[in-house]
């Protein structure tokens, strides 16, 4: 069993996930973050893998993406940062990224780096379905990693079932159409979580984009089986004049507390 598979059923209550970007603040900021989401109470970390062109980030973690390339974050680079992380970081852990750096690394050579080091899946948002399923839902088989697709309030049902049948680990369900960050509409997200809830779903489904505080995160455990948070986190982060832990433990403490 799959540790995100292992997670969904052990835990009663809502899974919270929590993206970071690697290499940001610092370059060597990445196994810092990631333990101290652990310490905080994260259940599951999202590492997002910084592209000068992120199609579904906000300007937030845009931001955060074009600094950690500052810094020298590449694909390789991350992979060593990996390499033991497994020693101190036992949470289910996701890449999260675009193909085009994917595709210049290699593409089933990423795949067999990510099994490797201890990275349970991926998120690859423009990874197109019908790709997956002919080309490149083999290779992330054959490494036994999970692979999670997103889905919207537009997506409709039938999308949505084959989406579902796709992924392992759970689905993702984006509040809205748009990009990361940004003020939501929780009644209307709330009935499209319902909607979802409804059509009994194999996978569980957490809620991204619009999270970032207790009220929302709770909100989004109404009907669903939990929540990612990246922008807020991303923020906090900033404001944390170096302190990653205390600026951590604060942030999550205020949203689990």
């Amino acid at each position: 069993m799959s540790r995100i598979k292992e997670l969904f059923q052990r835990k009663q209550q809502q899974v919270l996930n929590v993206y970071c970007t690697a290499g940001f603040p610092e370059l060597n900021s990445t196994l810092t973050v990631m333990q101290a989401l652990q310490n905080s109470g994260a259940d599951l970390i999202e590492l997002g893998m910084p592209y000068s062109d992120p199609l579904a980030d906000g300007p937030v973690i845009q931001a955060s993406s074009t600094q950690a390339l500052a810094n020298g974050m590449t694909i390789a680079a991350l992979f060593q940062q990996l390499e033991s992380f497994r020693d101190t970081v036992k949470v289910p852990v996701l890449l999260m990224g675009y193909m085009n750096p994917i595709l210049q690394y290699g593409f089933e050579k990423f795949c067999e780096a990510a099994a490797r080091v201890g990275v349970d899946g991926l998120i690859l948002p423009d990874l197109p379905a019908y790709e997956f399923e002919t080309e490149y839902g083999a290779i992330v088989r054959k490494y036994g990693l999970d692979f999670i697709f997103l889905v919207t309030p537009e997506t409709s049902e039938e999308r949505v079932r084959k989406l579902d049948s796709l992924s392992s680990g759970f689905l993702y369900a984006v509040s809205s159409s748009s990009t990361t960050g940004g003020d939501k509409d929780f009644t209307a997200v709330e009935n499209y979580l319902h909607r979802l809830q409804q059509m009994k779903l194999q996978n569980p489904v957490l809620v991204g984009f619009g999270i970032k505080d207790k009220s929302t995160f709770a909100s989004a455990g109404k009907y669903a089986n939990g929540a990612i948070i990246g922008t807020a986190y991303i923020k906090a982060l900033e404001e944390s004049a170096g302190d990653v832990s205390g600026a951590t433990k604060q942030f999550l403490g205020a949203i689990l507390g």
